[in-house]
């Protein structure tokens, strides 16, 4: 004898689950709120990019705000670019006979579905900067020019013997 099983018999049973379903349903159909990549972009066109023109814009516009300072410009000089360091799978296989190892490096990539890969960024490495000079008319006071150079060490890391203030000319 075959039982008949109703509509409601079944969404007494299993309403939480076929809810848990179509709650899972619309999440996957709301777009995303970052930015889709082009395939095989990286993961750095989404990260802060860093320009050494805004940089110093930045630092002339503070510094400039400094009592005495004046008119001024900035120049920063770098050692090393930024970069990105990616999340590598290592793979190490040794020979027992022959003594030999082989290694082999693969970056990990991530793949977001539609042919959408982006690669695993496992620590940003900021600039390192060489030197500096700064260019104001209150350079002719001590005071001013220890102030931006304290000012630009604080800012650049770098230290009080890279960090040139000098006079602006008149004109």
């Amino acid at each position: 004898m075959m039982r008949v099983v109703r509509f409601s018999e079944l969404w007494k049973k299993y309403r939480y689950a076929a809810l848990i379903v179509l709650l899972g349903v619309l999440l996957m159909l709301l777009p995303s709120r970052g930015k889709k990549t082009a395939a095989g972009e990286s993961a750095s066109s989404s990260a802060e990019t860093f320009s050494l023109a805004q940089t110093e814009q930045r630092m002339e516009a503070i510094l400039g705000q400094m009592e005495g300072v004046g008119r001024l410009r900035v120049m920063l000089t770098l050692a090393a670019g930024p970069r990105l360091q990616l999340a590598e799978d290592t793979d190490v296989s040794a020979e027992s006979g022959a003594g030999l190892t082989r290694s082999r490096r693969e970056t990990v990539t991530l793949s977001r579905g539609s042919g959408l890969q982006e690669v695993v960024v496992t620590n940003q490495i900021y600039p390192v900067y060489q030197g500096a000079v700064v260019v104001c008319q209150g350079a002719g006071s001590s005071a001013v020019r220890l102030a931006v150079t304290e000012a630009v060490s604080a800012l650049t890391g770098l230290s009080a013997d890279r960090i040139t203030v000098v006079k602006w000319k008149q004109s």
